[in-house]
């Protein structure tokens, strides 16, 4: 099964989401059509696999990040989570544009939906650690707004083919901790 994931990923990454197809996959993987059907019952059965992998290993990894961050300020707490969107999105970008395009057309699941829901709850448990200024509702919001703001900066970064990891995760942390700040006070 692992075999045909990573064949499925190297042709997305080397050829684009047109050329994978149940065929090319089982032939990188050196497998039968028949045996990565015992799996994988179509193409899209194994985007959505590999949707469902990066997904929860970003959990896991924002969930340790998070971890690790008790007692840090906000911005190291921001800092620590953008870093792990970047280092993911820069790490195999050319796979990660086709993955994005790939779950917009596969309809999302409800599996996914709820891992999706605990990436943001763990944004949302940092920044609530930090900003017991804000409602419970004004905390969803930013976790939700900055974490739409990320994607949109780290993905445009990889599709111009950025490979600076530190210079994107600082313009990303420093668009989130400007959302983040109160305005200036009026007179």
């Amino acid at each position: 099964m692992d075999a045909i994931l990573e064949a499925a990923a190297r042709i997305l990454e080397d050829e684009g989401l047109d050329r994978l197809n149940t065929n090319t996959t089982a032939a990188k993987a050196g497998v039968s059509v028949g045996s990565l059907y015992q799996y994988f019952p179509s193409k899209d059965a194994i985007l959505a696999e590999l949707i469902r992998r990066d997904h929860l290993a970003l959990l896991a990894e924002l969930t340790l990040a998070a971890q690790k961050l008790a007692g840090g300020t906000l911005e190291q707490a921001v800092r620590a989570l953008v870093r792990v969107g970047v280092e993911r999105q820069l790490a195999r970008p050319a796979l990660a544009r086709a993955l994005d395009f790939a779950e917009a057309g596969l309809g999302m699941d409800d599996e996914t939906k709820a891992t999706l829901r605990a990436i943001e709850a763990v944004a949302i448990r940092v920044l609530g650690s930090h900003l017991q200024r804000l409602s419970r509702r004004a905390i969803h919001l930013a976790a939700a707004d900055i974490g739409a703001l990320a994607k949109g900066m780290i993905d445009a970064a990889g599709q111009r083919g950025e490979t600076n990891s530190a210079a994107l995760t600082a313009r990303v942390t420093r668009a989130a901790l400007g959302y983040l700040t109160p305005p200036p006070a009026t007179r």
